[in-house]
């Protein structure tokens, strides 16, 4: 009996703290959104919003975001302790397109967005939204 406390009791400690770091790692983590405006404005005026950004969560609003060309939106956010996480937007091109994208999914994004100094980077283009994991390499996820 006394080999089983002395093995048990490390057991149950090591468990608890690897437990603790993996509850630490995903509910108190912070994760970077951005979304970039890459679209042209050679058919806009000079320093008028081209794209009009609303995104928001079952929680959160953050309202829409007029962005001209070359504009970086960003916020944070966390996982939930059941990992349904969400925000998506509405991207308006104005006089061109529009498209709901889901910007954030727990599910999705809690390992793909951990590469990059915790961001989900996005760029709306010409014939999409996109998404990147380094910065780097870009992917077509959301076309118009």
């Amino acid at each position: 009996m006394g080999n089983l406390k002395s093995v048990a009791l490390p057991l149950l400690l090591a468990f608890s703290l690897l437990h603790l770091s993996f509850v630490e790692s995903v509910w108190f983590f912070n994760y970077h959104i951005h979304v970039r405006n890459d679209l042209p404005s050679r058919n806009s005026p000079p320093h008028q919003p081209n794209l009009l950004l609303h995104c928001k969560s079952k929680n959160k609003d953050i309202g829409d975001r007029p962005m001209t060309t070359g504009q970086d939106y960003t916020w944070d956010t966390k996982i939930n302790f059941f990992r349904t996480t969400l925000f998506f937007c509405n991207a308006r091109w104005v006089g061109h397109k529009s498209r709901i994208f889901d910007a954030f999914k727990a599910v999705r994004d809690e390992d793909r967005c951990s590469v990059y100094h915790s961001s989900c980077m996005w760029s709306v283009r010409v014939d999409g939204i996109y998404f990147s994991r380094d910065n780097v390499t870009w992917f077509n996820e959301y076309p118009w």
